[in-house]
């Protein structure tokens, strides 16, 4: 990257420059990090909603625009956007006919959009879901659910733009999206990696003479090195991929041959047409090929090829117009600019202090983490995105805010509780992605067993922390053993309820079981991901310990250590008279 903006201000700033500079197009959501079309919300008309991380642009907020989507939604570079900021966006875009969601297949997203869904639909919004799995290399042909979504992302958007434009229902609509994903398939090649806001060296390197064939858009590392190839041989390589997964029948095929954010035009251009040639002598009719960017990955060197088999309804569909930033705008653009103040705000951070005992704790935590964000990053990065220390670090902040504008006694349980829950909804809401919502529901989980106790006895906290752990192995579908937090959570949580059975006090509980868990964190080495990224990459991480449950080893560690220390005893002496 350039180094105009740092990691911390990143999203604000390009988001709000991306307003400013197409407010004839788009609105910023107010107290959301999100935009919607200016077109929208359109009375009786379904709403195409779509989102994710940062750092792909165009995709997302430039592809917002009449005939494609009615508003993104994003999150921090490469990680999701959190339930509450998908909720806000989708209220700004209903036009009272429905939301249909569509998104790439990555845990966070799913966890946070499906979270948004749910209190959407609570209020009475109805929504659809279509996850975008376009990407042939992080699934097999029979397992298609399980792959991720990449530049395949554009194809899905467009279709599901096109149909609502045009006045269908939200089961149609969605039924249409769903078709085009089921006929999308998309291949990668990289040159070089990406560096994220504020660091000063790639996620991965590729050598001189060498290309990485697999790739994601999150700034992992492709499933396979080769040695670099020609225009003619990468597109060989490219199609007769793609050409294995097309289904029986197809004639007409959609092109994108999308660079990856630091591939030159002219570079694509160049390539195109051995992909031409080689689709053609396979039968093939090339449909309104499109070359360029339009789902980056910050500054990667690379591309990659996508097609659509159309049938006669998904290319009427496609041909259709749009007008959008980030993508062929066939007709002109509104004349009105935004009027200043109009184009909405970050959301306010400002609350009274109050302090108190969860404040404390999660501060100490905060600290202890934030000394190891470069390690937890680098962890991370071996099969991963590389944010996982930036992004619980922001989590964290958030948390500690909240908490200290919720206050907390520590005789008083509910208080407690109540921090608890406001702590982990600013930290899933500021983090974002897969470690934000498990986190975010870690501490909510845990506030809601404690707060409707007359004392936090040892049994009650070991409870409390047992059940929080289940509602975050369901969240995320995950369980003991696949490489995730819970590898270092459930341990705790076995330790914590077995120092409440033989009755030690909080203090000793809580380190005894503070230590078992840094223990199962480190022992995560001797594993690989079964969830997540990191699990298509074969086996990528073994010999590495757990990102996630290395923090929060280091997390637990902090509280244990902040209670023997005595923040109990030292809110006490702010005017609590109990512990």
């Amino acid at each position: 990257m350039t180094g105009l903006t740092d990691a911390a201000t990143f999203k604000d700033s390009w988001l709000d420059g991306f307003v400013a500079a197409y407010g004839r197009s788009v609105a910023r959501v107010p107290g959301a990090y999100g935009v919607v079309g200016r077109h929208a919300p359109r009375r009786g008309r379904v709403s195409v909603v779509i989102g994710g991380g940062c750092g792909h642009y165009p995709a997302f907020a430039g592809l917002v625009g009449p005939g494609l989507a009615d508003a993104a939604v994003i999150g921090d570079v490469f990680t999701s956007p959190s339930a509450e900021q998908v909720y806000r966006t989708a209220l700004a875009a209903d036009g009272g006919a429905g939301v249909l969601f569509s998104y790439g297949n990555y845990s966070g997203d799913v966890m946070h959009f499906g979270l948004a869904a749910r209190r959407l639909a609570a209020e009475g919004v109805d929504s659809r879901t279509v996850l975008v799995t376009d990407d042939i290399a992080s699934g097999s042909a029979d397992t298609p659910e399980v792959r991720r979504g990449v530049a395949g992302d554009l194809f899905v958007f467009k279709i599901a733009g096109a149909a609502a434009e045009r006045g269908d229902d939200l089961d149609r609509v969605a039924a249409l999206a769903r078709r085009a994903n089921e006929r999308t398939r998309t291949y990668g090649a990289a040159f070089g990696g990406c560096t994220l806001p504020g660091r000063s060296e790639p996620l991965f390197t590729v050598e001189p003479g060498r290309m990485e064939l697999g790739l994601g858009i999150h700034g992992e590392s492709g499933a396979r090195g080769v040695d670099a190839m020609g225009a003619e041989q990468l597109a060989a390589e490219l199609v007769d991929n793609l050409l294995a997964e097309l289904p029986p029948g197809t004639e007409r095929v959609a092109v994108l041959l999308n660079g990856l954010g630091r591939t030159k035009y002219e570079e694509m251009f160049a390539c195109y047409p051995a992909v031409e040639r080689r689709l053609r002598a396979a039968g093939l009719r090339p449909h309104r090929p499109e070359v360029g960017e339009f789902v980056t990955s910050l500054d990667m060197a690379g591309l990659s090829l996508s097609l659509l088999a159309l049938d006669d309804e998904l290319a009427e569909l496609y041909d259709a117009d749009c007008d959008t930033p980030g993508h062929r705008p066939l007709r002109p653009p509104a004349a009105d600019e935004p009027a200043p103040g109009e184009r909405g705000a970050a959301p306010s951070e400002e609350s009274e202090s109050r302090g108190g005992l969860v404040h404390e704790l999660l501060d100490r935590a905060l600290r202890d983490v934030a000394a190891s964000e470069d390690e937890l990053g680098g962890l991370d990065a071996v099969a991963g995105d590389g944010d996982h220390g930036q992004g619980i670090v922001r989590g964290l902040r958030a948390a500690v805010r909240a908490a200290d504008g919720a206050g907390s006694d520590s005789a008083d349980p509910r208080s407690i509780g109540d921090a608890l829950l406001a702590a982990g909804t600013a930290l899933a809401d500021a983090a974002g992605g897969a470690s934000g919502a498990l986190y975010g529901t870690l501490l909510s989980q845990t506030g809601a067993g404690l707060r409707d106790h007359g004392s936090v006895s040892t049994a009650l906290l070991a409870e409390a922390v047992w059940e929080a752990s289940r509602a975050v192995a369901e969240l995320g579908g995950a369980a003991k053993g696949d490489k995730t937090l819970l590898d270092a959570l459930e341990p705790f949580a076995e330790e914590l309820a077995e120092q409440a059975r033989v009755g030690s006090e909080q203090p000793a509980a809580l380190t005894a079981a503070a230590e078992v868990a840094t223990e199962a964190a480190r022992d995560t080495a001797l594993l690989t991901s079964a969830r997540g990224r990191a699990s298509r990459l074969g086996g990528h991480d073994l010999g590495t310990v757990d990102p996630g449950a290395t923090s929060l080893a280091l997390l637990l560690n902090a509280v244990a250590a902040g209670v023997s220390d005595g923040a109990c005893e030292r809110n006490r002496r702010k005017g609590n008279p109990r512990s």
